[in-house]
């Protein structure tokens, strides 16, 4: 069945001021390259076109066009696996032009968080990602519905004040 969800690039396209996305799980379904890592694959940073993909390729384009992208996260701690190797791909990410903040989750006590991941465009729409329990997407949904963009905008940026830059956070 054909998804009536806009594409994340169509919805980055639209995009006229920011682009913002909090992650909350400790771990998504494992990729191939998450496999590699924990057998100790590394990136070549220094070798560009071996790890740059056409979703780099879109936030540094994006980025250009004025759009601020800041990626925030919450995350246990000690940290998973998981975690342990997204912060080190992260750096792709932070090349392409996205801000990125860690926050540990014991940090976020009283920040009141929505129940799943979500970006959140110039504030007003939001694409939440349905997840299965082993990190699966199931479901994309899009919505505007004022409340949910109220909490899922309240949410992120309570995070971030309180999150810690990349190039700051150890895992």
């Amino acid at each position: 069945m054909p998804s009536s969800v806009p594409s994340f690039a169509e919805l980055l396209g639209q995009c006229e001021r920011s682009a913002v996305h909090l992650e909350l799980r400790d771990s998504y379904a494992p990729t191939d390259r998450f496999e590699a890592w924990k057998l100790g694959e590394r990136i070549d940073w220094e070798d560009r076109a071996s790890w740059w993909h056409s979703y780099d390729q879109l936030i540094t384009d994006t980025v250009a066009r004025g759009v601020a992208i800041r990626r925030a996260r919450v995350v246990s701690e000690p940290v998973s696996d998981y975690i342990r190797w997204e912060h080190y791909v992260t750096r792709a990410n932070v090349t392409a032009g996205e801000e990125v903040r860690w926050l540990p989750r014991r940090q976020a006590t009283s920040v009141a968080l929505p129940g799943n991941d979500f970006w959140l465009f110039d504030g007003t729409l939001l694409r939440v990602h349905h997840f299965s329990g082993d990190g699966v997407v199931v479901e994309d949904e899009i919505t505007a519905d004022p409340e949910a963009v109220k909490l899922c905008s309240a949410a992120f940026e309570a995070v971030w004040e309180r999150a810690i830059p990349h190039h700051q956070y150890e895992v």
